[in-house]
C-alpha cells in the first residue's frame, strides 16, 4: 500500500459507480450489436459471445450494489464498517469469470470434438459477425483500460476484478474474430479455428479468475496484510518513544481498510495519561502514512521488572 495516497469511502464509491455505469451501458450496446450480428451473420460463435457479454451486466450490478453498502458508516451490526461487501463482490466476480471461462472451454471443446470425430461441418459465418467482433474487441479493451485505471486509483479489488471481466469479454471476442475470420477467408475446412481459439482464450480467463478469487478469498478468511506494509507499520510502532517490546501484533483487512491489533509495554514510571499519549502518538503516525480510515487497537502493559 502506498503511503499518503488514501481516498475516503464516498469518493471511492462515486468513482466506482461512474466507471461501472459507463461499463454497464457499453455492455448493453455491445450485447445488442453482437446478438444482431450473430443472427444476421449466422454465426453461432457470435451469438455465444453476445450471451457471454450478458454476464457483464451481473458483475456491473454487483459492483454498484456493493459500493452503495460500502459507503454506509459503521453501525450496530457492522462495528468495523461495511468493507467486506467489497471483498464479497470481488469473490462473486471471480466466480462469474470462472463460470464464463469453463463455459467457453466446454463449448469450444465440444465443437472441436464434433468436427474431428463426428465429421460435422461448422457453418461459415457472414462478414457482419467479423466486424462486430472487431468492434467488441476495441470497445472492451478501451473499457478495460479505463476501468482498471480507476480501480487502481481508488484501490478497489472489486473494480479491478470487473475490469478483468471486461478484458475476458475482449479475449472471447478475439477467439470469435479468429474463428469467424478463418472460416470466411480460408474456407469451410478451417471453421475449426473458431472453437480452437475459444479454448485457448478460456485458459486466459480461468487464470485471471483464479488470481482474483484467491486474493478475495484470502481477505474473507482474515489473512494478514502484505508483509512489507505489515513490517513497515510494526517498525513505525517500535520506534515510537517509550514503546517497549511490541508484541501480539495482528493485522487484517476490511475492504480497503487496514485493521491492526497490538500490545505494547511502556515504562512503569509513566502515569495513565502519559501512557495514553504514547498510544495517541502511534495512531497519529500510522494514520499520517496510511490514512484516517485505518483501525488501530492498542493494548498497553507495564514494563517487565
Amino acid at each position: 500500500m502506498e503511503k499518503n495516497d488514501i481516498i475516503n469511502d464516498d469518493v471511492r464509491a462515486n468513482q466506482a459507480n461512474t466507471v461501472t455505469w459507463v461499463g454497464f451501458f457499453t455492455n448493453v450496446v455491445l450485447t445488442i450489436l453482437k446478438l444482431c450480428a450473430g443472427i444476421l451473420g449466422k454465426s453461432n460463435a457470435m451469438i455465444a459471445d453476445a450471451i457471454h457479454s450478458i454476464s457483464d451486466f451481473a458483475t456491473d450490478i454487483v459492483v454498484i450494489v456493493s459500493f452503495r453498502i460500502i459507503r454506509k458508516p459503521p453501525d450496530a451490526d457492522h462495528n468495523y464498517g461495511h468493507g467486506k461487501y467489497e471483498t464479497l463482490a470481488t469473490t462473486i466476480i471471480g466466480a462469474a469469470l470462472f463460470t464464463v471461462g469453463f463455459g467457453i472451454l466446454y463449448s469450444g471443446a465440444k465443437n472441436i470434438y464434433s468436427v474431428l470425430f463426428l465429421q460435422k461441418t461448422l457453418e461459415s459465418p457472414g462478414l457482419i459477425a467479423f466486424f462486430a467482433a472487431l468492434v467488441s474487441i476495441i470497445a472492451k479493451e478501451i473499457l478495460y483500460r479505463y476501468t482498471i485505471g480507476v480501480g487502481k486509483k481508488i484501490k478497489s479489488q472489486a473494480v479491478i476484478a470487473n475490469a478483468w471481466h471486461h478484458r475476458s469479454d475482449a479475449f472471447s471476442s478475439i477467439g470469435t474474430l479468429f474463428g469467424i475470420g478463418g472460416a470466411i477467408f480460408l474456407g469451410e475446412k478451417w471453421t475449426i479455428l473458431d472453437p480452437i481459439a475459444a479454448v485457448v482464450v478460456s485458459f486466459f480467463i480461468l487464470k485471471v479468475a483464479y488470481s482474483i478469487s484467491l486474493g478475495s478469498l484470502k481477505e474473507l478468511l482474515e489473512v494478514s496484510i502484505d508483509e512489507k506494509t505489515k513490517n513497515d507499520i510494526f517498525n513505525l510502532i517500535k520506534k515510537t518513544r517509550f514503546v517497549i517490546d511490541p508484541h501480539e501484533y495482528k493485522t487484517r483487512k476490511n475492504g480497503s481498510k487496514i485493521i491492526i491489533d497490538i500490545h505494547i509495554r511502556v515504562p512503569n514510571n509513566l502515569n495513565i495519561v502519559e501512557a495514553h499519549e504514547v498510544c495517541d502518538e502511534i495512531e497519529c503516525k500510522i494514520k499520517a502514512d496510511y490514512g484516517n480510515d485505518i483501525i488501530i487497537n492498542i493494548h498497553t502493559e507495564p514494563e517487565k521488572e
